[in-house]
């Protein structure tokens, strides 16, 4: 039997560059249609400044009015630096806190106003809030598949990478391609080499993608070797920080076709199409 996989469902990201403001009780409402569908963790909000994300502002007000009582979907909220990290620590309702992590240098200073050295200091602070608070660390490797800037990428580069974030004591690696730049070839690459070397993380895969190319990298990754996917229904969002109006989010429900097919995971069927239908009502009013 195959080894079920981590389906991770990312409505921030799906909302968080849309410029007019999506009400908190439109959140709540869609957010609470995908906790009944049996995601491993959903990907929920963001402890960032307003001013860099404002459509996240009202994360704290949104999980006080999540239903938590009948799921065991785990929530995860993203955060840029220590003081997002000891915001989000004080609910005992989230389970991770998720910070990206640029191994190309333009791109940390465009996300984070951070040089890459300074993220490592930050990292460490975050570990430590989150240890303290009984939380685990996400960390999303941006980038992580190149980057159109021209700073050093290579396999080597992403796995000396992993080895000094293991050391620090990072469990959970996703690697992100960011500006849809990964193709099946180099996701082959990255995951069959990095998995078997390091088998205390947990990889995960955080693919932005095109229309036309999504089963070639989920079925890289997958045949690679990793098992935790992250997704937002419809194809919605991206990165803000490096837009591209073609590149979206891998689309949910075309992982949900290739892991039925594969029989490797256990969402209900019912319950999601029951969320794809409130991300329809949701952003075709909001886009």
């Amino acid at each position: 039997m195959n080894k079920a996989v981590k389906i991770i469902e990312c409505p921030r990201d799906a909302m968080q560059g849309i410029k007019d403001f999506i009400p908190t009780e439109k959140k709540v409402q869609y957010i609470q249609s995908l906790l009944r569908v049996g995601f491993d963790t959903i990907d929920f909000g963001s402890f960032v400044s307003p001013k860099a994300i404002p459509q996240m502002v009202d994360t704290a007000e949104v999980l006080a009015q999540l239903d938590l009582s009948k799921t065991e979907s785990k929530l995860l909220a993203i955060i840029a630096n220590t003081r997002g990290a000891t915001d989000a620590s004080v609910h005992k309702d989230i389970d991770y806190l998720g910070f990206p992590f640029s191994i190309s240098e333009n791109f940390q200073m465009r996300n984070t106003h951070k040089t890459i050295a300074q993220s490592v200091v930050t990292l460490s602070e975050i570990l430590e809030i989150a240890d303290k608070s009984h939380k685990e660390v996400v960390v999303y490797i941006s980038m992580g598949f190149g980057n159109p800037y021209g700073d050093p990428w290579n396999v080597d580069i992403v796995g000396e990478w992993t080895e000094r974030l293991a050391k620090m004591g990072v469990k959970i690696l996703s690697l992100s391609d960011t500006i849809g730049s990964s193709d099946a070839e180099n996701i082959s690459y990255l995951f069959s080499n990095l998995i078997p070397a390091y088998p205390n993380i947990e990889f995960g895969a955080h693919l932005h993608t095109t229309p036309t190319t999504w089963f070639e990298k989920i079925d890289a990754a997958y045949k690679a070797g990793c098992r935790r996917f992250d997704g937002a229904i419809q194809g919605f969002g991206g990165c803000p920080m490096a837009k591209d109006d073609l590149t979206g989010n891998m689309p949910t429900e075309k992982m949900f076709s290739y892991f039925t097919q594969k029989k490797a995971h256990d969402l209900n069927a019912m319950s999601f199409e029951s969320a794809y239908n409130e991300a329809t009502k949701i952003f075709s009013v909001y886009h």
